[in-house]
């Protein structure tokens, strides 16, 4: 039966015009009845925010759905936080705003995970880390003030690997997180939480945050899509940091359109992104540097994606980089380990959390503690020397000459490529991974393909595109040319046709 628009306004009620909203999500001939809750966590964010801005649904209708999600799939320890009533009632007042006539902004009575290493004064901000576990910003970080302003909601904290510093989100202080494709595998790192919200439709939208692949890594692994923003395009005050030369927050989504949703509500550009077509479009392919070391059924799964590419017109060229982002990879690493304690305790110190970086070290778990103490922390055994951190800095303007050069002489708009070598690994492999039947360090296959855009300050765009014979996620990145996220993000909405939707995970059944 249709309710009045009075009743709407005095009850919030959760459903009006159903058929109105299912037409606006795409979801015409879908039977709306008890499994309402799942068909909601099904939209966009950007069909949930007009359904909500219409009046097709109320924003509490929303987020009882989303956070009845949440409550379902607990085991995937995606949250640290999550607070139920102030999200009811934060999208009641949102419910009001609309009531009363009042302005609406692009993400209005949104839901969004925010991962915890993101400053909130309205739930703990910990990092993943036990000395952080009560502590409660006086202040909500810049992007976070943004994204309110926009309209969105504060969901909840996602959890993450313990201060960012990993990429398997196999946190000893507050759990692994769980891939909804296999909940015993890694989601990827260290935005985890975030990635496995998502890919579970617990929310369509979430905030993560990439140093060196943490956006990145979790997009391919989850099978959504991630947006690694140019540096500098958003801010990222009152985020705990690795390296300020680096560090990025960003969205994850299910949709391309989502992502630019995000861009433009944080950036404040034009919200209206056409496709652009890729007949033509020249797409580069560096074989040496980004192909060579990769798991067979990733290799398949690249390989099909590039079939795709080019049957919807896509020019893909063949060149490999420059020989000086050979070094990328390294010299990304030493510029973390230079900037890590500078960087964690400036943050410290700013956000007034009342502990010391020295209290903080103390209490790390043993993993990330252990990485600290040989490489990371000043006078550590293997802490670079300052020939190499000053090689390293210096070299970072050498890798951005030499990709925009790259770009021009081959006359291509973005690079594609496997963001990390392999699938999704079992919890507890944290130390080697064996790819083709040699092994190396974890650290050097999950790093190495992400390197360039981190050093470069490129965007990066991961889409999902295909799943392995044993049913989980590979992404392909495309990276442009630094201050290109908008065209990028144009772009992505034509790729992401051509390569088409993966199967939802189980968790999402």
């Amino acid at each position: 039966m249709m309710k009045s628009h009075e009743m709407q306004r005095r009850d919030f009620l959760k459903l009006s015009t159903v058929t109105g909203l299912a037409a606006m999500a795409g979801l015409s001939g879908r039977t709306w009845g008890a499994d309402t809750g799942s068909s909601l966590a099904e939209l966009s964010a950007a069909a949930a925010v007009d359904a909500m801005r219409r009046g097709d649904i109320t924003a509490e209708a929303y987020a009882t759905a989303l956070l009845d999600r949440a409550d379902r799939f607990r085991s995937l320890n995606a949250f640290i936080s999550l607070d139920r009533d102030a999200t009811l009632a934060a999208a009641r007042a949102a419910d009001v705003r609309r009531a009363s006539g009042s302005r609406l902004g692009p993400l209005h009575g949104l839901p969004l995970p925010v991962k915890d290493s993101v400053n909130t004064k309205d739930l703990p901000t910990t990092s993943g880390t036990r000395a952080l576990r009560s502590f409660i910003p006086k202040e909500d970080a810049p992007v976070m003030a943004r994204l309110y302003g926009a309209g969105a909601i504060l969901m909840g904290k996602t959890n993450l690997h313990e201060l960012s510093y990993g990429w398997t989100s196999n946190n000893m202080f507050t759990g692994a997180v769980r891939n909804p494709y296999d909940p015993k595998r890694i989601p990827g790192g260290s935005s985890g939480g975030s990635g496995a919200a998502v890919a579970a439709r617990i929310a369509p939208l979430a905030v993560a945050e990439d140093t060196f692949g943490s956006i990145r890594v979790p997009a391919s692994m989850c099978g959504v899509c991630g947006l690694r923003p140019s540096t500098g395009r958003y801010p990222v005050g009152g985020v705990m940091p690795i390296s300020p030369r680096m560090d990025m927050v960003g969205p994850l989504a299910r949709s391309v359109s989502d992502l630019a949703l995000f861009d433009a509500a944080i950036s404040g550009e034009s919200p209206t992104l056409s496709p652009r077509s890729l007949d033509g479009v020249r797409i580069g392919v560096a074989p040496g540097y980004f192909l060579a070391s990769l798991d067979p059924e990733v290799e398949r799964v690249f390989s099909a994606a590039l079939r795709r590419l080019s049957a919807a017109g896509a020019v893909l060229v063949w060149a490999d980089l420059p020989a000086v982002m050979d070094a990328a990879m390294l010299d990304g690493v030493i510029v973390q380990a230079e900037d890590t304690s500078p960087s964690i305790t400036r943050y410290l110190e700013e956000s007034r959390s009342g502990i010391t970086f020295d209290a903080l070290h103390a209490q790390l778990s043993a993993d990330v503690k252990g990485t600290f103490d040989v490489w990371t922390l000043p006078g550590a055994q293997y802490h670079p020397t300052q020939e190499a951190i000053e090689t390293a800095i210096g070299r970072l303007p050498a890798f951005r000459q030499a990709m925009q050069d790259h770009f021009h002489a081959n006359r291509v708009e973005a690079i594609v490529f496997p963001p990390v070598p392999v699938p999704p690994l079992p919890i507890g492999q944290d130390t080697e991974v064996e790819i083709r039947g040699s092994k190396r360090p974890l650290w050097m296959a999950m790093s190495h393909n992400i390197a360039p855009a981190s050093c470069v300050g490129m965007p990066g765009l991961v889409l999902p595109a295909g799943l392995t014979k044993d049913g989980l996620p590979v992404g392909v990145e495309f990276d442009a040319l630094p201050g290109s996220d908008r065209q990028l993000l144009s772009l992505g909405l034509s790729l992401e046709r051509a390569l088409g939707p993966i199967p939802a995970p189980r968790a999402a059944g």
